[in-house]
Protein backbone atom coordinates (compact mmCIF):
# COMPACT_ATOMS: atom_id res chain seq x y z
CA UNK A 1 0.00 0.00 0.00
CA UNK A 2 1.15 3.52 -0.83
CA UNK A 3 2.50 5.62 2.08
CA UNK A 4 0.31 8.50 3.21
CA UNK A 5 3.09 11.01 2.67
CA UNK A 6 2.47 12.82 -0.62
CA UNK A 7 0.19 15.84 -0.29
CA UNK A 8 -2.19 16.65 -3.15
CA UNK A 9 -4.27 19.77 -3.67
CA UNK A 10 -7.21 19.26 -6.01
CA UNK A 11 -7.24 22.71 -7.59
CA UNK A 12 -10.26 24.14 -9.38
CA UNK A 13 -11.78 27.52 -10.15
CA UNK A 14 -15.44 28.25 -9.61
CA UNK A 15 -17.51 31.29 -8.70
CA UNK A 16 -21.19 32.13 -9.05
CA UNK A 17 -24.14 29.82 -9.38
CA UNK A 18 -23.83 26.15 -10.25
CA UNK A 19 -26.33 25.33 -12.99
CA UNK A 20 -26.37 21.69 -11.92
CA UNK A 21 -27.37 22.74 -8.40
CA UNK A 22 -30.39 24.48 -9.89
CA UNK A 23 -31.30 21.32 -11.81
CA UNK A 24 -31.90 19.54 -8.51
CA UNK A 25 -35.03 21.67 -8.20
CA UNK A 26 -36.41 20.46 -11.55
CA UNK A 27 -39.14 17.84 -11.38
CA UNK A 28 -38.53 15.32 -14.22
CA UNK A 29 -42.29 14.88 -14.64
CA UNK A 30 -42.60 18.51 -15.77
CA UNK A 31 -40.44 17.93 -18.86
CA UNK A 32 -42.11 17.40 -22.24
CA UNK A 33 -40.27 14.10 -22.68
CA UNK A 34 -39.44 11.12 -20.49
CA UNK A 35 -35.77 11.34 -19.48
CA UNK A 36 -33.80 8.13 -19.75
CA UNK A 37 -30.95 9.33 -17.56
CA UNK A 38 -31.03 11.14 -14.24
CA UNK A 39 -31.32 14.91 -14.75
CA UNK A 40 -29.97 15.56 -11.25
CA UNK A 41 -26.28 15.24 -12.08
CA UNK A 42 -23.34 15.95 -9.75
CA UNK A 43 -22.65 19.55 -8.85
CA UNK A 44 -19.21 21.12 -9.14
CA UNK A 45 -18.64 20.80 -5.39
CA UNK A 46 -19.75 17.16 -5.37
CA UNK A 47 -17.41 16.29 -8.26
CA UNK A 48 -14.34 17.71 -6.56
CA UNK A 49 -15.24 16.16 -3.22
CA UNK A 50 -15.43 12.81 -5.01
CA UNK A 51 -11.91 13.30 -6.40
CA UNK A 52 -10.54 14.15 -2.94
CA UNK A 53 -12.28 11.16 -1.38
CA UNK A 54 -10.90 8.84 -4.07
CA UNK A 55 -7.34 10.14 -3.63
CA UNK A 56 -7.57 9.64 0.12
CA UNK A 57 -8.68 6.09 -0.56
CA UNK A 58 -5.42 5.71 -2.51
CA UNK A 59 -3.57 6.91 0.62
CA UNK A 60 -2.74 10.46 -0.47
CA UNK A 61 -3.20 13.47 1.80
CA UNK A 62 -5.68 15.28 -0.42
CA UNK A 63 -7.79 18.40 -0.11
CA UNK A 64 -9.75 20.60 -2.50
CA UNK A 65 -8.93 24.27 -3.09
CA UNK A 66 -11.05 26.74 -5.06
CA UNK A 67 -9.18 29.64 -6.71
CA UNK A 68 -12.39 31.69 -6.82
CA UNK A 69 -11.01 33.75 -9.72
CA UNK A 70 -8.35 35.23 -7.40
CA UNK A 71 -4.73 34.96 -8.55
CA UNK A 72 -3.59 35.93 -5.05
CA UNK A 73 -5.04 32.70 -3.69
CA UNK A 74 -3.00 30.76 -6.21
CA UNK A 75 0.15 32.71 -5.35
CA UNK A 76 -0.33 32.01 -1.63
CA UNK A 77 -0.86 28.31 -2.25
CA UNK A 78 2.24 27.95 -4.41
CA UNK A 79 4.59 30.17 -2.42
CA UNK A 80 3.83 29.54 1.23
CA UNK A 81 3.35 25.81 1.69
CA UNK A 82 2.94 24.12 -1.68
CA UNK A 83 1.73 20.53 -1.89
CA UNK A 84 3.76 17.77 -3.44
CA UNK A 85 1.34 17.73 -6.38
CA UNK A 86 -1.35 20.01 -7.78
CA UNK A 87 -4.17 17.95 -9.26
CA UNK A 88 -4.93 20.48 -11.97
CA UNK A 89 -8.64 20.76 -12.66
CA UNK A 90 -8.59 24.47 -13.59
CA UNK A 91 -10.21 24.91 -17.02
CA UNK A 92 -10.53 28.70 -17.20
CA UNK A 93 -9.72 31.92 -15.38
CA UNK A 94 -11.84 35.09 -15.39
CA UNK A 95 -14.32 33.06 -17.43
CA UNK A 96 -11.72 32.76 -20.21
CA UNK A 97 -10.67 29.25 -21.26
CA UNK A 98 -7.63 30.71 -23.05
CA UNK A 99 -6.12 31.46 -19.62
CA UNK A 100 -6.13 27.78 -18.64
CA UNK A 101 -2.56 27.39 -19.87
CA UNK A 102 -1.40 30.52 -18.06
CA UNK A 103 -2.59 29.10 -14.74
CA UNK A 104 -0.57 25.95 -15.41
CA UNK A 105 2.36 28.24 -16.18
CA UNK A 106 2.22 29.47 -12.59
CA UNK A 107 2.87 25.93 -11.34
CA UNK A 108 5.89 25.83 -13.63
CA UNK A 109 7.25 29.13 -12.31
CA UNK A 110 7.01 27.92 -8.73
CA UNK A 111 8.37 24.49 -9.71
CA UNK A 112 5.41 22.65 -8.19
CA UNK A 113 4.57 19.30 -9.79
CA UNK A 114 1.10 19.07 -11.32
CA UNK A 115 -1.05 16.60 -13.20
CA UNK A 116 -1.84 16.63 -16.88
CA UNK A 117 -0.70 18.66 -19.83
CA UNK A 118 1.94 21.39 -19.90
CA UNK A 119 1.04 25.00 -20.81
CA UNK A 120 2.52 24.36 -24.27
CA UNK A 121 0.26 21.38 -24.96
CA UNK A 122 -2.80 23.12 -23.49
CA UNK A 123 -2.25 26.10 -25.80
CA UNK A 124 -1.74 23.98 -28.91
CA UNK A 125 -4.77 21.75 -28.35
CA UNK A 126 -7.01 24.73 -27.68
CA UNK A 127 -6.03 26.27 -31.02
CA UNK A 128 -7.87 23.74 -33.15
CA UNK A 129 -6.53 24.95 -36.48
CA UNK A 130 -2.91 24.87 -35.32
CA UNK A 131 -3.40 21.46 -33.72
CA UNK A 132 -4.80 20.08 -36.98
CA UNK A 133 -1.91 21.53 -38.97
CA UNK A 134 0.57 19.86 -36.63
CA UNK A 135 -1.27 16.55 -36.88
CA UNK A 136 -1.26 16.66 -40.67
CA UNK A 137 2.44 17.59 -40.74
CA UNK A 138 3.08 14.42 -38.74
CA UNK A 139 0.90 12.16 -40.93
CA UNK A 140 -1.92 11.94 -38.38
CA UNK A 141 -5.21 12.05 -40.32
CA UNK A 142 -7.76 14.76 -39.57
CA UNK A 143 -10.65 16.10 -41.70
CA UNK A 144 -9.84 18.76 -44.31
CA UNK A 145 -10.61 22.24 -43.01
CA UNK A 146 -10.36 26.00 -43.27
CA UNK A 147 -9.84 28.59 -40.54
CA UNK A 148 -11.78 31.84 -40.99
CA UNK A 149 -11.23 35.19 -39.27
CA UNK A 150 -14.28 36.82 -40.86
CA UNK A 151 -17.66 35.43 -41.97
CA UNK A 152 -16.72 35.28 -45.64
CA UNK A 153 -15.91 32.23 -47.72
CA UNK A 154 -15.84 31.71 -51.47
CA UNK A 155 -18.45 29.49 -53.02
CA UNK A 156 -15.70 27.32 -54.46
CA UNK A 157 -13.85 26.78 -51.21
CA UNK A 158 -12.37 23.38 -51.98
CA UNK A 159 -14.09 21.44 -49.19
CA UNK A 160 -16.70 18.72 -49.68
CA UNK A 161 -20.16 18.92 -48.12
CA UNK A 162 -21.46 18.25 -45.56
CA UNK A 163 -19.40 20.66 -43.47
CA UNK A 164 -19.40 21.44 -39.78
CA UNK A 165 -18.92 24.98 -38.45
CA UNK A 166 -17.64 25.52 -34.91
CA UNK A 167 -15.55 27.93 -32.84
CA UNK A 168 -11.83 27.20 -33.14
CA UNK A 169 -10.87 28.30 -29.63
CA UNK A 170 -13.67 26.84 -27.46
CA UNK A 171 -13.77 23.65 -25.41
CA UNK A 172 -16.42 21.14 -24.34
CA UNK A 173 -18.46 21.35 -27.59
CA UNK A 174 -19.33 25.00 -26.96
CA UNK A 175 -20.99 26.39 -30.06
CA UNK A 176 -21.84 22.96 -31.49
CA UNK A 177 -25.58 22.41 -32.05
CA UNK A 178 -27.73 20.26 -34.29
CA UNK A 179 -27.55 23.11 -36.81
CA UNK A 180 -23.75 23.12 -36.96
CA UNK A 181 -23.69 20.72 -39.93
CA UNK A 182 -24.51 22.35 -43.28
CA UNK A 183 -25.15 20.81 -46.67
CA UNK A 184 -24.90 23.69 -49.13
CA UNK A 185 -23.39 27.14 -49.63
CA UNK A 186 -26.47 29.10 -48.53
CA UNK A 187 -26.65 27.20 -45.23
CA UNK A 188 -22.89 27.63 -44.77
CA UNK A 189 -23.07 31.42 -45.10
CA UNK A 190 -26.03 31.60 -42.72
CA UNK A 191 -24.28 29.46 -40.14
CA UNK A 192 -21.07 31.46 -40.38
CA UNK A 193 -22.95 34.70 -39.75
CA UNK A 194 -24.55 33.20 -36.63
CA UNK A 195 -21.38 31.66 -35.17
CA UNK A 196 -19.34 34.82 -35.78
CA UNK A 197 -22.02 36.83 -33.99
CA UNK A 198 -21.80 34.58 -30.93
CA UNK A 199 -18.10 33.67 -30.75
CA UNK A 200 -14.83 35.44 -31.33
CA UNK A 201 -12.82 34.32 -34.35
CA UNK A 202 -11.23 32.23 -35.61
CA UNK A 203 -13.98 29.86 -36.71
CA UNK A 204 -13.30 26.36 -37.98
CA UNK A 205 -15.02 24.95 -41.06
CA UNK A 206 -14.20 21.31 -41.70
CA UNK A 207 -15.53 18.39 -43.65
CA UNK A 208 -18.06 16.46 -41.57
CA UNK A 209 -17.08 12.80 -41.56
CA UNK A 210 -20.23 10.72 -41.74
CA UNK A 211 -19.54 7.52 -39.88
CA UNK A 212 -18.90 6.09 -36.43
CA UNK A 213 -17.79 8.36 -33.57
CA UNK A 214 -15.41 7.16 -30.86
CA UNK A 215 -14.03 8.60 -27.66
CA UNK A 216 -10.57 7.16 -27.20
CA UNK A 217 -8.87 7.73 -23.85
CA UNK A 218 -5.13 7.47 -23.29
CA UNK A 219 -3.47 7.01 -19.89
CA UNK A 220 0.21 7.29 -18.99
CA UNK A 221 3.45 8.38 -20.56
CA UNK A 222 6.11 5.76 -21.08
CA UNK A 223 4.45 4.28 -22.99
CA UNK A 224 0.94 5.78 -23.06
CA UNK A 225 -1.78 3.12 -22.95
CA UNK A 226 -4.93 3.33 -25.06
CA UNK A 227 -7.96 2.38 -22.96
CA UNK A 228 -11.05 0.60 -24.36
CA UNK A 229 -12.83 2.90 -26.81
CA UNK A 230 -16.36 4.21 -26.41
CA UNK A 231 -18.69 4.29 -29.42
CA UNK A 232 -21.73 6.56 -29.63
CA UNK A 233 -25.08 5.31 -30.88
CA UNK A 234 -26.99 8.13 -32.57
CA UNK A 235 -29.81 5.97 -33.96
CA UNK A 236 -32.45 7.38 -31.59
CA UNK A 237 -31.87 11.01 -32.57
CA UNK A 238 -34.60 12.62 -34.71
CA UNK A 239 -34.00 12.88 -38.44
CA UNK A 240 -33.19 16.61 -38.24
CA UNK A 241 -30.34 16.03 -35.78
CA UNK A 242 -27.05 15.03 -37.43
CA UNK A 243 -25.08 12.22 -35.86
CA UNK A 244 -22.79 14.33 -33.70
CA UNK A 245 -22.19 15.20 -30.06
CA UNK A 246 -23.60 18.67 -29.61
CA UNK A 247 -23.28 20.73 -26.45
CA UNK A 248 -26.76 19.63 -25.37
CA UNK A 249 -26.03 15.95 -26.03
CA UNK A 250 -22.94 16.20 -23.86
CA UNK A 251 -23.98 18.52 -21.02
CA UNK A 252 -27.69 19.36 -20.88
CA UNK A 253 -29.91 16.77 -19.15
CA UNK A 254 -32.91 19.07 -19.67
CA UNK A 255 -32.65 18.59 -23.44
CA UNK A 256 -34.15 15.48 -24.99
CA UNK A 257 -31.09 14.79 -27.16
CA UNK A 258 -29.05 14.19 -23.97
CA UNK A 259 -31.18 11.10 -23.38
CA UNK A 260 -31.25 9.87 -26.99
CA UNK A 261 -27.55 9.17 -27.48
CA UNK A 262 -26.15 6.01 -25.93
CA UNK A 263 -22.70 4.51 -25.64
CA UNK A 264 -21.04 1.13 -25.96
CA UNK A 265 -17.75 0.29 -24.29
CA UNK A 266 -15.70 -1.32 -25.60
CA UNK A 267 -16.59 -0.27 -29.13
CA UNK A 268 -17.20 -3.19 -31.48
CA UNK A 269 -14.14 -2.94 -33.69
CA UNK A 270 -12.43 -5.52 -35.83
CA UNK A 271 -8.83 -6.38 -34.91
CA UNK A 272 -7.64 -4.29 -37.82
CA UNK A 273 -9.82 -1.30 -36.85
CA UNK A 274 -8.73 -1.54 -33.21
CA UNK A 275 -5.05 -1.67 -34.16
CA UNK A 276 -5.42 1.38 -36.40
CA UNK A 277 -7.41 3.35 -33.78
CA UNK A 278 -4.80 2.65 -31.11
CA UNK A 279 -1.91 3.52 -33.44
CA UNK A 280 -3.43 6.85 -34.48
CA UNK A 281 -4.55 7.73 -30.95
CA UNK A 282 -1.03 7.21 -29.59
CA UNK A 283 0.46 9.18 -32.47
CA UNK A 284 -1.87 12.14 -31.90
CA UNK A 285 -1.29 12.05 -28.12
CA UNK A 286 2.48 12.18 -28.55
CA UNK A 287 2.48 14.63 -31.46
CA UNK A 288 0.56 17.29 -29.52
CA UNK A 289 2.62 16.82 -26.36
CA UNK A 290 -0.06 15.29 -24.14
CA UNK A 291 0.97 13.60 -20.93
CA UNK A 292 -0.62 11.66 -18.04
CA UNK A 293 -4.09 11.45 -19.59
CA UNK A 294 -6.16 12.73 -22.51
CA UNK A 295 -9.27 11.91 -24.51
CA UNK A 296 -9.41 11.96 -28.29
CA UNK A 297 -12.52 12.40 -30.43
CA UNK A 298 -12.22 10.15 -33.50
CA UNK A 299 -14.39 9.28 -36.48
CA UNK A 300 -14.36 6.14 -38.57
CA UNK A 301 -15.35 7.17 -42.06
CA UNK A 302 -15.59 5.30 -45.33
CA UNK A 303 -13.62 2.05 -45.38
CA UNK A 304 -13.08 2.50 -41.60
CA UNK A 305 -10.57 5.29 -42.26
CA UNK A 306 -9.71 6.95 -38.93
CA UNK A 307 -9.82 10.74 -38.51
CA UNK A 308 -8.79 12.69 -35.40
CA UNK A 309 -11.38 15.38 -34.74
CA UNK A 310 -9.94 16.78 -31.52
CA UNK A 311 -7.37 16.02 -28.85
CA UNK A 312 -8.51 16.95 -25.35
CA UNK A 313 -5.81 17.17 -22.68
CA UNK A 314 -7.03 17.19 -19.07
CA UNK A 315 -10.51 15.87 -19.96
CA UNK A 316 -13.40 15.55 -17.54
CA UNK A 317 -12.62 12.97 -14.85
CA UNK A 318 -16.10 12.71 -13.36
CA UNK A 319 -16.98 9.16 -12.50
CA UNK A 320 -19.19 7.64 -15.26
CA UNK A 321 -18.07 10.03 -18.04
CA UNK A 322 -16.09 8.88 -21.08
CA UNK A 323 -12.56 8.78 -19.64
CA UNK A 324 -13.52 7.00 -16.44
CA UNK A 325 -15.90 4.65 -18.22
CA UNK A 326 -12.99 3.51 -20.40
CA UNK A 327 -10.65 3.17 -17.42
CA UNK A 328 -13.13 1.07 -15.50
CA UNK A 329 -13.68 -1.14 -18.56
CA UNK A 330 -9.89 -1.69 -18.50
CA UNK A 331 -10.17 -2.85 -14.89
CA UNK A 332 -8.84 0.37 -13.32
CA UNK A 333 -11.16 1.83 -10.71
CA UNK A 334 -11.99 5.51 -10.31
CA UNK A 335 -9.63 5.93 -7.36
CA UNK A 336 -6.87 3.85 -8.96
CA UNK A 337 -6.99 5.97 -12.12
CA UNK A 338 -6.69 9.19 -10.13
CA UNK A 339 -3.88 7.67 -8.09
CA UNK A 340 -1.93 6.77 -11.23
CA UNK A 341 -2.29 10.30 -12.57
CA UNK A 342 -0.86 11.70 -9.32
CA UNK A 343 2.02 9.24 -9.49
CA UNK A 344 2.91 10.41 -13.01
CA UNK A 345 3.10 13.97 -11.67
CA UNK A 346 5.19 12.89 -8.67
CA UNK A 347 7.79 11.53 -11.08
CA UNK A 348 8.30 15.13 -12.30
CA UNK A 349 8.66 16.61 -8.83
CA UNK A 350 11.76 18.77 -8.42
CA UNK A 351 13.98 17.41 -5.60
CA UNK A 352 14.28 19.76 -2.62
CA UNK A 353 18.03 20.03 -3.20
CA UNK A 354 17.36 21.54 -6.64
CA UNK A 355 14.76 24.08 -5.58
CA UNK A 356 15.85 27.72 -5.95
CA UNK A 357 16.65 29.69 -2.83
CA UNK A 358 14.05 32.12 -1.53
CA UNK A 359 14.07 35.49 -3.24
CA UNK A 360 15.87 38.27 -1.36
CA UNK A 361 13.85 41.04 0.20
CA UNK A 362 13.14 44.04 -2.06
CA UNK A 363 15.67 46.85 -1.78
CA UNK A 364 14.81 50.56 -1.48
CA UNK A 365 16.69 53.39 -3.19
CA UNK A 366 18.71 53.79 0.00
CA UNK A 367 19.99 50.27 -0.30
CA UNK A 368 18.12 49.01 2.78
CA UNK A 369 16.06 45.88 2.50
CA UNK A 370 12.34 45.96 3.19
CA UNK A 371 10.73 43.35 5.43
CA UNK A 372 8.03 41.30 3.73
Amino acid sequence: MRDCRASVVVLYNHVGDDEYEKMKEVDPSTLDFKPEYDIHVSTVEEEYKAVVKALRKENFRARAYNLKEDIRRLHRLLSRNPPDVIFNLVEYFHDDSKLEAQVAGMYELFRVAYTGASPFALNICQRKGLAKQILLANDVPTPRFKILTEPKIQKRHGLHYPLIVKPAREDASAGVTKDSVVYDYAALKKRLDLVFSEFAPPILVEEFIQGRELHVSVLGNDPPVVLPSIEFDFSNLPSDHPHLISYDVKWNPLDESYHQVHTTCPAKLTKRELKNVEKIAQAAYKTLGCRDYARLDLRLGEHSHVYVLEVNPNPDLTESVSFMESAEEAGISFSQTLGRIVEYALERRVPKSEEPESAPAPVTDSGKSVKQ
